[in-house]
């Protein structure tokens, strides 16, 4: 039996990255998943890794910064499986800019993104969650929260900073709120990863710049996906039954 055996979960973004590494470790262990994303191809492609090693996953595409994509992401999860037992808020995304250069369309873009994404699915999933009284729902928070040194010297980054400080207060009050339900809701507060996106732009800052992620982060190297993954599965799993409203530092020390 896996640590999720025939729980259903609903995680977004989950084309590639935090979100496709997040949604095959939980399909490992178990889970039936709805998958969300913008990109078709890469969502297809996840939901074909998971069926093809015997696990059960289908996709849904469309943004979930609006309201009825990411309404009719956590309803089709409910129309196929019958119940909603986790919800991995992992939509995210930065425009970096120094503050005296970045534009209000900039702001406002990463603050809907990482934000709006993360209360839509939120605000969805719980009116499922309530009537069974129970449910886990981790949100993706980020080191940057405290203000990243690497992205603040030499690319700017304080949409980004402030929309995944808000995930940590969003977190923290929405498991007050829940808590009698016995719906935990926590986050992860990811470090320097490399991952597709993100991988190539912190290697270069290694290589090129002195406030590099490798020299700021105590344990000298990037994080995998597969971290950050298998700290979410913990958080899901029976294993945290007693954890709530807490954002869990996956940030190699830093």
């Amino acid at each position: 039996m896996g640590r999720v055996e025939d729980r259903i979960a609903v995680v977004t973004g989950a084309a590639n990255g935090l979100g496709r590494a997040i949604a095959l470790r939980l399909a490992e262990e178990g889970a039936r998943l709805a998958l969300g994303d913008i990109e078709a191809a890469g969502l297809e492609r996840t939901v074909s890794d998971i069926t093809k090693s015997g696990g059960q996953a289908f996709g849904v595409v469309g943004d979930v910064t609006e309201e009825a994509p990411a309404t009719r992401l956590i309803d089709d999860a409910v129309a196929r499986y019958g119940r909603l037992d986790i919800l991995v808020n992992n939509v995210g995304g930065s425009r970096s800019a120094r503050i005296w250069e970045m534009t209000a369309e900039q702001w406002d873009f990463v603050i809907r993104l990482n934000l709006r994404s993360a209360f839509l699915c939120t605000r969805a999933a719980v009116r499922h969650m309530m009537p069974q009284r129970s449910g886990r729902i981790v949100c993706l928070s980020s080191g940057a929260r405290e203000g990243t040194p690497w992205t603040a010297y030499y690319q700017g980054g304080a949409n980004y900073s402030a929309a995944k400080a808000g995930i940590h207060g969003f977190i923290r009050d929405v498991a007050l709120e829940l808590a009698e339900y016995n719906i935990a809701v926590n986050a992860i507060a990811p470090g320097p990863i490399d991952t597709e996106r993100a991988g190539p732009n912190l290697k270069t800052l290694n290589a090129t710049v002195e406030y590099s992620p490798n020299r700021m982060t105590p344990l000298r190297r990037l994080g995998q996906p597969i971290e950050i993954a298998n700290a979410v599965l913990f958080l899901v799993s029976d294993e945290a039954s007693y954890i709530t409203g807490v954002t869990l530092q996956a940030t190699g020390g830093r």
